[in-house]
């Protein structure tokens, strides 16, 4: 008899995401410090490329702080986990160009171009410059996590491999940072006022790259195992470390070489 796969939910949609920045606008009502989703996914991104998967009460009070309650928010972490899936099935996919349907792609806005795309006299008192670049608040997001978990991201000993990951996270450093180049397209609208550089679109290009690097990278090389520290062992002389008062090589160093004459070790 022949097996079937199990059917896969269907990928969120605009109304998923939409609930999603609902959700954070509620809990921003009581902290301030609560993100975006931009950021949010982001950081999602970051624990599919980790080295370790990072349990979720480790991370909800990095990322949304510690009176954040999932119980309370059950639809949101159910959206949050099938997010989850979804990012980590993609970047698990063998895919050899970015115009590939199953392509890794981050959820991420062209702030700039929606204001653009107002009328002028709505956005005469809006700062351009003061807003985030297109995918900067994603690429801030995943590297939030980075730095929250440094011990997760130390560079492997293999030269080749700590290359990798000094590239990859390098790309998405860049992403992180401002877009200084002339603007030729808007990623708002397809016909609406540049707002995005062709150099952001290849930095944003090789952010997604970097992503699949990071993942296959850790899988590769699996958890870390930390190593072992032996404590000192005691000369023979001195006073047993188990507070017996007998010598060490009267207590439980007796057993060494040399000391067949020596009592029993104590218990």
């Amino acid at each position: 008899m022949t097996t079937l796969p199990e059917p896969q939910p269907a990928p969120l949609d605009a109304d998923d995401f939409d609930a999603l920045d609902a959700e954070l606008d509620l809990l921003r009502e009581h902290s301030e410090e609560i993100p975006q989703w931009e950021f949010c996914e982001g950081f999602l991104a970051a624990l599919v490329c980790m080295r370790r998967p990072v349990p979720p009460d480790e991370y909800w009070p990095v990322l949304l702080g510690d009176d954040f309650k999932p119980m309370e928010h059950m639809e949101f972490v159910a959206r949050w986990r099938q997010r989850l899936t979804e990012v980590a099935t993609a970047l698990d996919q063998p895919v050899e160009t970015l115009d590939d349907d199953r392509t890794f792609q981050p959820e991420v806005m062209d702030t700039r171009g929606a204001v653009l795309a107002m009328p002028e006299a709505e956005r005469t008192e809006i700062a351009m410059a003061e807003l985030p670049a297109f995918a900067q608040v994603w690429a801030l997001g995943f590297m939030y996590a980075v730095e929250a978990w440094p011990d997760d991201w130390l560079p492997p000993r293999d030269a080749d491999a700590a290359q990798m990951l000094d590239h990859a996270l390098g790309a998405i450093v860049a992403l992180s940072e401002d877009d200084s180049g002339k603007a030729s397209v808007s990623m708002y609208a397809q016909d609406g006022p540049p707002s995005v550089s062709e150099q952001r679109l290849d930095d944003f290009g090789a952010a997604i790259w970097a992503a699949y690097d990071l993942r296959q990278l850790w899988k590769s090389l699996g958890p870390r195992i930390e190593s072992v520290r032996k404590s000192p062992e005691p000369g023979r002389n001195d006073a047993c470390p188990c507070g017996s008062g007998k010598k060490y090589k009267k207590c439980h160093g007796a057993g060494g070489a040399g000391n067949k004459t020596a009592e029993a070790p104590c218990h």
